[in-house]
């Protein structure tokens, strides 16, 4: 039987992409190359693995006739135009569970480095400053702390695990209360805000999550208070928390997405009280593999009985 058709764009690991090579006939498409570049090819092109959070919007999927399912590398599927793909019935497939628990362990880490300053204090003693004097004690610990975790799904659930095992006490905001945890739960994100002086952010891009975490938001947090965003970028209204920063309205922030990646603004880079991460949550090889092997999985299975995983 001949093989499938699928197109390829952004970046995913070489694993992945030499088992996409060995189940299917596959399409590279740079990103901003047209569709048309590929010729008849986009008559036939079934599937689509698509890497790298690449643009994935009406114009590319109507080019597609035949296209049936779009398997994305990663949890987060923002970029993707979903009305498009559900006015055509295309399936849209992502990779949850497999990063669960390396993406809850960078958060873990972001946390710590920020409330402990552990990477200011790094390259203080990099600069031979431990020599003249002491790092400062830091103004923050876990040790009073409460954390306020925005999004409660696989990830969510996993910070709190960890949490939990340092006795910190835990809240969590969700549009609909959880039958199945012990934490106390807000439907107001403000109103968690104000009763917590941690907000750990792990929802999803959304149009109704864009810059929720607004300065009305960061005020409530108050002056003691710590952001880490290991979600997406475009939850916090960056503007409102770059200002924040500045003039003390929050204490720090751990950012491991932006709304612009990979540009970053200068105003952060330039505060002494954030700590800045190249949106590598899931980034070492073994999980990155597990997403693209389940990837290719979630293919494998539609165009075998139609079922992915």
């Amino acid at each position: 039987m001949a093989k499938v058709e699928i197109l390829q764009t952004g970046v995913i690991p070489q694993k992945a992409r030499a088992t996409l090579g060995e189940h299917f006939v596959v399409h590279e498409l740079a990103e901003g190359q047209p569709a048309a570049s590929l010729g008849d090819a986009v008559q036939r092109i079934r599937g689509f693995s698509r890497g790298g959070h690449a643009n994935v919007d009406a114009a590319l999927i109507g080019a597609l006739p035949a296209l049936e399912i779009i398997a994305n590398f990663g949890v987060g599927y923002d970029g993707i135009d979903l009305k498009a793909c559900a006015e055509r019935g295309i399936i849209v497939t992502n990779t949850p569970d497999v990063l669960t628990e390396e993406v809850a362990d960078t958060a873990l880490g972001l946390l710590l480095m920020t409330v402990r300053e552990l990477s200011a204090a790094e390259r203080y003693l990099r600069a031979g400053e431990w020599e003249k004097k002491n790092y400062r004690l830091t103004p923050a610990t876990m040790r009073n702390r409460t954390v306020g975790i925005a999004g409660l799904g696989r990830i969510g659930l996993a910070i709190a695990r960890r949490l939990e095992a340092m006795h910190v006490p835990v809240a969590y905001h969700t549009r609909t209360k959880r039958s199945d945890v012990p934490y106390r739960h807000y439907g107001d994100l403000r109103a968690m805000a104000a009763d917590v002086d941690t907000l750990m952010i792990v929802l999803p891009g959304t149009p109704t999550t864009h810059n929720s975490v607004n300065r009305d938001v960061l005020e409530a947090l108050g002056p003691q208070g710590i952001v880490i965003n290991i979600g997406r970028g475009s939850v916090v209204d960056e503007p409102a928390l770059v200002q924040a920063l500045k003039d003390g309205t929050i204490l720090a922030a751990g950012l491991d997405v932006f709304a612009h990646e990979p540009h970053v603004p200068a105003d952060l880079l330039a505060l002494p009280n954030v700590v800045l991460l190249p949106h590598v949550g899931s980034g070492s090889v073994y999980t990155r593999d597990a997403m693209g092997q389940l990837m290719v999985d979630n293919l494998t299975g539609w165009f075998k009985d139609r079922t992915p995983l």
